[in-house]
């Protein structure tokens, strides 16, 4: 099957610093990073990686060509990126020595989307196949209600958390992906029973992950490294177990997989550029194990 990835493409510049600023604080950065970003982006290459089919939907400006260079580089489809007027969205991700970051984020042409560059795109896909999307662009619920009406299923990444959007998409996912945080925000904010029917996949960190549907529950472990930056481990981590689902491996083997491919992630420097390869990963599982 394959995967439509409804993303957003960043220009990230990383800061690398022995403390995160506190207001009113100016800091000298050890180092910069500049490179591929977004959360779209990065799902999008850990899903090829992997080993799986992915066409990315989404939108850069005139500075970002590059980044489109870079997506087909790793194998992503790139057919369906449009070109506007509006400047590439950038981030400005600063890391400090415990790896621990805090991020602005600049949308830019990742809010250009429209819905009928979404119909347009999704014309191919077929049921079976998932549309992935996250709220760092716009046509997100229009693409969600086309998506389910194709027999495409959704697999919603409900970051950064937005209540508005969750509201509009929820009732059209059938695979929910947080993080710890972001599911409390949503159990706090949404009404009981919102989220009934609803595979979830919540990672923890360092504590692991579970996958939850209906009374069912799988929980894999993280695996124990020395991280270096923590930035994009999440999008990671869901990349490779979209992969892995697709390809109908059983849900705990495509957590493990995944659990493993964010666990030398967190240890490189960078988003994008910090993503292993599935041979990377075979290899850390086979030491591992």
């Amino acid at each position: 099957m394959a995967i439509f990835n409804l993303g957003s493409i960043n220009i990230d510049h990383s800061y690398r610093m022995a403390h995160l600023p506190a207001p009113g604080e100016t800091i000298a950065a050890h180092s910069l990073l500049t490179g591929l970003g977004g959360k779209g982006a990065n799902q999008s290459i850990a899903i090829a990686r992997a080993g799986g089919v992915v066409n990315h939907i989404g939108a850069i400006g005139p500075e970002g060509e590059w980044t489109v260079d870079r997506l087909a580089a790793d194998g992503v489809d790139v057919s369906r990126v449009a070109r506007v007027g509006t400047p590439t969205g950038h981030a400005i991700i600063a890391v400090d020595d415990a790896a621990e970051n805090a991020i602005i984020l600049f949308p830019g042409a990742n809010r250009q989307v429209t819905a009928k560059q979404v119909s347009e795109a999704l014309s191919e896909a077929r049921p079976g196949d998932w549309l992935l999307l996250q709220n760092e662009t716009s046509a997100g619920v229009e693409a969600a209600q086309l998506a389910r009406g194709k027999g495409v299923r959704v697999c919603y990444c409900a970051a950064p958390f937005d209540s508005a959007a969750v509201r509009e998409i929820l009732p059209f996912t059938d695979l929910l992906s947080v993080n710890e945080l972001e599911e409390a925000q949503l159990v706090a904010d949404l009404p009981t029973g919102a989220m009934d029917g609803i595979a979830r996949l919540v990672t923890y960190g360092s504590r692991g992950a579970a996958y939850l549907a209906g009374e069912d529950v799988t929980r894999v472990e993280a695996f124990a490294v020395t991280p270096v930056d923590t930035t994009g481990a999440g999008d990671t981590f869901l990349g490779f177990a979209l992969a892995a689902l697709d390809a109908r491996q059983e849900v705990e083997a495509a957590l493990i997989r995944a659990a493993a491919a964010a666990a030398i992630q967190v240890t490189r420097p960078g988003a994008a550029e910090a993503i292993p390869t599935g041979d990377e990963v075979d290899a850390f599982l086979a030491e591992r194990r």
